[in-house]
């Protein structure tokens, strides 16, 4: 069965070589029992590793069979130690972090047995050395004698052909080694037993051949085996026809005993795996104490859009400015208009106007009036609370000023007049009062803004001052409504009630003898319409109350100044649209009846200039007061399958909190990325600190590496072995490390509530705290690589030696 021929074995020493073995020639029967005999050094061990196939021969051949094993390769000798052979050692070598009956059973495992059968078969080799009383014990809870008969147990349990045993006797006692021989007397009644000793006497008693082994020859054999017929193996409790079948499979680890074997480990030194594992969790920590907070500032952004932010307007103008390109393009450090080529070849200096930078963001809508009749259909499906309307058209407000005691007249709101230089823009011109229209409803509003004082508007004639959060208000609003520069304290009371005109196109404008039409700006010429009794194309209008953002308001609707109705809109375009300027205007497409100036680009120019005289009353601007946070989304949809449907005609919306809470959130996501590379630096040496404890962890468990080998564990199981210990612990500092971040979430929560009012940043996603323990246990595992590779590729001879 078993055939040695012309076996050497050299092993280099320093400079030179030593012959263990030279040209050994010899053959065993299917069962008998062997003594290999001779003093330590002649080597006799070299010989039983060879056989065992823990040692690799220099030349020769070992045939198995009739098999060569010239072209074994390291997994055909690991099936070949699972299958054909089990060791019986001098020191026992079992497991000591297992029990008795999975030392036994692993053998079994690593042919692939089934749990349950496994278990049976394993009670069962303990049961005939007589130890079913024992195992659940621990290795260290036996006797030396006890612990010979488990590993005699081990070795036979997956029925193996060869039985070796490496002075099986060397640490007991006399007693005790009679009934170790016994067991390897019985077992060689159906197996091949090799047992090296040096002991002739128990040799002599025991063995039916001896075979004398010195400086590496074989000097002597009591019974050689001479090519006659061998006996036939005697089939025993394990042996079937189905499991002998099953000894071609090729032996393997599953990476379930592989986490079992360490985790078994890691139990044994409790203290330092919880201390591994909380260093470990330190970077784990930080990372996702940084995720946390930019995960809550998120919620608090999203949660500011769907609730205070949501009823802000989705704003679509026919001319705006595109505040999202700007934005992008400045953070970006772009400032061209996206058409250029950067780092372009040539040595020719490209020239740009800054003045005309913004002209490359602007938007330019065109919509009519079937574009105006689709937006205004919202109204009906119940999304929005109300839709406003924006007009281009110039209001002329005048006020009664006092400077240095003396009072005079003058237009109080900015104006808007076309630049000479350039026919085609608009100039805002003369003292800010700010005066602008109200946005939305009144119960919109008030959900922002307190009234300090007075009432809110009801009607055209009345408008109210909105001051700021720290009840500031611009001097020249101040100025405007007729109170002195000198005057340091101006209270509610003194403001509400003042007074002001809004004057319409046929008292504003003269005809001159040529057609052309001149607005009044003296002194004089206000004063007089400022001081002429109030009429229908000359409205007094009141300052009926004062109101402020509410505490807490995080994007104020209204500017600050003087806001006026919707219903005065609505009223001076009806006036100004039959006014005198207004009916020459539109017969005159050619000149600007008000400066006499040709109009150079037709279209824009002149529909500008009616917008402006009243004369044009198509919307220049709409606001759609979404209901809440759903609506508005409806909303956006609503406007965007306009847009896809009709690609031409394409109409730009402004969503003035979407873009907002973008850019906060985009500026956390930052923030949070240069967060999270600092505290990730933590988890990188965490895990190479690991790394360094698993190498210890290997030279600790060098022994039991050698043990698996001679069971039959490929390199690739030791390998995953140590990789199991590291994955535990990376699972373990991971969860560790969330656990801590959930804990420590609670008083960083009170404290930053404590400092802003602001309640729950500090929260760590479910999503995220996977992630991390995921990223936790891949970590470790890279830095655990290299000491499993260590360890795959240990001998399993010297591993067996060590202590």
């Amino acid at each position: 069965m078993l055939k040695l021929e012309g076996i050497t074995k050299d092993y280099k020493a320093g400079d030179g070589v030593v012959h263990a073995l030279k040209g050994i020639n010899l053959e065993f029967r299917r069962t008998e029992f062997v003594s290999i005999l001779g003093h330590s050094g002649c080597g006799k061990t070299t010989m039983l590793n060879i056989i065992g196939g823990l040692d690799r021969y220099t030349e020769g051949d070992m045939s198995i069979d009739g098999v060569s094993t010239k072209k074994y390769k390291d997994v055909d000798w690991d099936t070949y130690r699972n299958i054909k052979v089990g060791f019986v050692f001098q020191s026992y070598n079992l497991i000591q972090h297992l029990t008795i009956l999975d030392n036994v059973a692993m053998a079994l495992t690593l042919s692939g047995v089934g749990l349950q059968e496994r278990k049976r078969r394993a009670e069962e080799a303990l049961k005939t050395v007589g130890l079913e009383a024992q195992m659940k014990k621990l290795p260290n809870q036996l006797s030396g004698g006890q612990m010979q008969r488990v590993s005699i147990a081990r070795a036979i349990v997956n029925n193996p052909d060869i039985i070796l045993a490496d002075e099986p006797t060397g640490a007991l006692d006399s007693a005790t080694s009679v009934q170790v021989m016994d067991l390897l007397k019985e077992i060689s009644r159906t197996k091949l037993v090799i047992m090296v000793t040096h002991n002739r006497e128990l040799a002599e008693q025991y063995s039916t051949r001896i075979v004398s082994v010195k400086d590496g020859e074989i000097v002597g054999d009591t019974m050689p085996y001479n090519g006659e017929d061998d006996i036939p193996a005697i089939t025993d409790f394990h042996a079937s026809d189905k499991e002998k079948k099953k000894k071609l499979k090729k032996s393997s680890m599953s990476y379930s005993t592989a986490i079992k074997l360490s985790f078994k480990n890691l139990m044994t030194k409790k203290g330092r795996t919880i201390m591994t594992s909380v260093a470990g969790s330190i970077g784990i920590i930080g990372v996702c104490l940084v995720l946390a907070i930019s995960n809550g500032f998120t919620n608090y952004v999203n949660d500011l859009q769907r609730t205070v932010l949501a009823g802000y307007p989705v704003q679509i103008a026919q001319e705006t400015v595109n505040l999202t390109e700007i934005i992008g393009a400045f953070m970006g450090g772009t400032y061209a208009d996206g058409k250029k080529e950067q780092y372009p070849d040539g040595n020719t200096v490209i020239q740009y106007d800054p003045s005309s930078l913004m002209n490359n963001y602007m938007i330019n809508n065109d919509f009519g009036q079937d574009y105006i009749d689709y937006v205004n259909a919202i109204s009906d499906k119940g999304w929005a609370s109300g839709i406003s309307y924006t007009y281009n058209m110039d209001i002329c407000v005048v006020g009664k000023t006092i400077n240095a005691g003396k009072t005079s007249y003058e237009r109080v709101n900015s104006r808007k007049e076309i630049d000479p230089s350039n026919p085609g823009t608009m100039l805002q011109t003369g003292p800010n009062i700010r005066w602008s229209e109200m946005i939305g409803d009144e119960s919109f509003i008030l959900k922002q803004y307190d009234i300090l004082a007075g009432e809110f508007p009801s009607n055209k004639n009345q408008v109210v001052l909105v001051v700021d959060s720290y009840n500031q208000s611009n001097i020249n609003v101040l100025k405007g409504l007729g109170f002195k520069s000198s005057q340091k304290e101006v209270t509610f009371d003194d403001i509400v009630g003042t007074k002001l005109r809004v004057v319409s196109n046929n008292d504003l404008y003269t005809e001159g003898e040529n057609g052309l039409f001149a607005e009044k700006t003296s002194s004089e010429e206000l004063g007089e319409l400022y001081n002429a009794p109030a009429s229908d194309t000359n409205l007094e209008i009141e300052v009926v109350g004062v109101l402020r953002p509410k505490e807490g308001t995080q994007l104020a609707l209204l500017s600050t100044g003087i806001n006026y109705t919707s219903e005065l809109t609505q009223y001076l375009l009806d006036v100004n649209s039959k006014s005198r300027v207004v009916e020459a205007q539109s017969a005159n497409t050619e000149i600007n009846v008000t400066t006499g100036m040709p109009f150079t680009e037709k279209k824009d120019t002149y529909r500008k200039t009616m917008q402006k005289l009243g004369g044009d009353n198509t919307p220049t601007g709409m606001n759609i007061y979404p209901k809440d946070f759903e609506g508005k989304e409806a909303i956006i949809s609503y406007l965007d399958a306009w847009n896809n449907n009709n690609p031409s005609s394409e109409v730009i919306y402004v969503d003035m909190s979407e873009m907002a809470t973008s850019m906060m959130n985009e500026i956390i996501r930052i923030i949070s990325i240069v967060l999270v590379c600092f505290a990730a630096i933590s988890l990188v040496v965490s895990s190479v600190m690991i790394g360094i404890i698993t190498y210890v962890s290997v030279v600790e468990r060098t022994k039991e590496i050698g043990i698996l080998r001679s069971l039959g564990a490929r390199k690739i199981d030791i390998s995953n072995v140590f990789n199991a210990e590291t994955f535990i612990i990376g699972l373990l500092a991971g969860v560790i490390g969330v656990i801590i971040t959930y804990i420590l979430s609670i008083p960083i929560n009170l404290i930053i509530y404590s400092l802003s009012g602001i309640g729950t940043l500090c929260v760590l996603s479910p999503w995220h705290a996977i992630l991390m323990i995921v990223v936790s246990f891949v970590l470790t595992l890279i830095a655990g690589l290299v000491p499993s590779s260590v360890a795959a590729k240990k001998d399993p001879v010297v591993a067996l030696r060590t202590e």
